[in-house]
């Protein structure tokens, strides 16, 4: 990497990371910022959007102040599907923003039910209010006509730049975008109620938009990138085949398809990588709603005192003691896409532990990231050969070792903790600085550690076909719902795994 310092910002769900990344000496200031979100009763997820702003300020500077040197450009992560309406001629928000795990949004999906199959070819996205634009469409029948109602990156751009813009693979997120022409779709639009409104233009994830001033000296904004392909960029530029799972707020698998489009026929979402200099790469997605938040539930319930509680209290039960968690605390996502599920615990006796609970918390977590890489493996129609694992839970040996355990591969840990940030501060010096290559932009990739699987194949089919009993018995519970089951598998790793049927 060559160049100066550049401040990467990562503004998540709840808080903000903000990182100066020197290409000779790598993180050389850190800075962080709350972010709180009220979880309210009905699904409902909500914060308010000068929450976020002062939150990437606050974490902006302070990373910049620890650094002692100025940076040459800044790049901005955002959390994707959080939305809210605001006044582009002030830009005062005129909602409270509503956050990716919201629901209320069904309703508009429900509606719109028999032009699923259309929405999903057209835009790659499944019928689901975690997108933004069902919450899009809320707002505009529940809450304001006013002003314009985007994804929350555009609102923080244009407080930072003065410029109304979204990156490609923003825009992918919202189910607004033509997946082939990687512009705003009028056929979406409308049948959302969206027609006429006015939308950000679609820029490339290294094109420099604006400058900012917010944290202190001016800076050019040189880099966007929705979260998650954020990390997938630092992840797996090195090895386009790679696939990695982020294990925060909730659990994301991501995996690159190349630059045409990809069409998933196993529950996943297909949309836009990234877009670089004009290229356009492709991506698989799938999501876990609640992994971190699963743990908090706990928290909150007094079973742990915290994430760091995770092995030391499951370390205490040599298994879940017939226990099954299917954490589905938030609705089930890919490849299920039943938001209207609720999660269940089962098992329990007067013998159980704290212990027990968490170790099956971690194998419903896994069991369902194992999904997301079995799906990955037949819609690109080769198995995976290991998973790249990247976010704050990996700290959790035990989350780690039983997800090698259940996927039956080998799963390697990021060495570079905060790839989100990582993968912004790459883009953010293409656009800065256009002659690079990614491989110079982007760190190396290694592994600080690798889990590989301690039980055979049939244990972990077993555990497997008990956690997936449990989804199908909640299924049929909740009854029908426009998310499609999904389709039988065999084997532990469902062939995502070598010697896996």
């Amino acid at each position: 990497m060559t160049g100066g310092p550049v401040l990467a910002v990562d503004q998540g769900t709840s808080g903000t990371k903000a990182l100066v990344l020197c290409p000779e000496r790598g993180v050389i200031g850190s800075g962080t910022a709350p972010v709180r979100p009220r979880y309210l009763p009905g699904g409902l997820v909500e914060v308010d959007p000068r929450e976020l702003y002062d939150s990437v300020v606050t974490a902006g500077r302070a990373a910049l102040a620890e650094a002692g040197t100025p940076a040459v450009a800044v790049g901005l992560a955002n959390q994707g599907e959080t939305v809210l309406a605001w006044d582009p001629a002030t830009g005062e928000p005129l909602t409270d923003a509503l956050v990716w795990q919201d629901r209320r949004a069904a309703s508009v999906c429900a509606e719109l039910d028999a032009h699923a199959a259309e929405l999903r070819h057209l835009t790659g996205l499944p019928l689901d209010p975690y997108f933004a634009a069902p919450k899009m469409a809320w707002i505009r029948r529940h809450a304001t006509g006013a002003g314009v109602v985007t994804t929350s990156d555009a609102w923080l751009v244009h407080r930072l730049t003065g410029a109304f813009v979204t990156d490609a693979a923003t825009a992918g997120r919202t189910g607004l975008l033509d997946l082939d022409t990687v512009a705003w779709s009028e056929t979406a639009l409308d049948l959302y109620g969206l027609g006429g409104e006015r939308l950000p233009r679609v820029v490339d994830c290294d094109a420099p938009v604006g400058t900012t001033t917010a944290f202190g000296p001016a800076l050019p904004l040189t880099g966007l990138l929705v979260d998650q392909q954020a990390a997938l960029l630092t992840q797996s530029a090195d090895d386009p085949a790679a696939a990695k799972c982020t294990y925060g707020t909730g659990a994301f698998l991501l995996a690159q398809t190349g630059p045409a489009p990809r069409r998933a026929a196993s529950g996943l979402v297909s949309c836009v990588a990234w877009r670089l200099g004009g290229q356009v790469a492709h991506c698989l997605d799938g999501q876990v709603y609640t992994v971190a938040s699963a743990v908090r539930w706990l928290t909150d319930l007094g079973v742990i005192g915290g994430a760091a509680e995770i092995d030391p209290v499951g370390g205490g039960a040599p298994d879940t003691g017939g226990v099954t968690f299917v954490p589905a605390l938030a609705g089930l996502a890919a490849p299920w896409w039943r938001g209207d599920v609720r999660g269940s615990l089962t098992g329990l006796g007067l013998d159980t532990t704290p212990g027990h609970l968490v170790r099956a918390l971690c194998e419903g977590i896994a069991a369902q990231v194992v999904e997301l890489a079995s799906a990955v493996a037949s819609d690109r129609g080769a198995p995976l050969t290991s998973l790249r694992a990247d976010g704050g839970l990996t700290r959790s040996a035990l989350l780690m070792q039983t997800q090698a355990d259940l996927l039956q591969l080998p799963v390697e840990v990021s060495s570079l903790p905060d790839a989100t940030a990582l993968g912004v501060g790459a883009v953010a010096r293409l656009g800065h600085d256009p002659a690079l290559t990614l491989r110079e932009a982007v760190p190396e990739w290694k592994p600080a550690a690798v889990y590989e699987p301690r039980i055979s194949g049939d244990e972990a089919g077993e555990r497997l076909a008990r956690f997936r009993r449990e989804v199908a018995a909640l299924v049929d519970r909740a009854g029908p719902g426009s998310g499609a089951p999904p389709r039988e598998r065999s084997g532990p790793g469902s062939g995502s795994g070598s010697g896996s049927s």
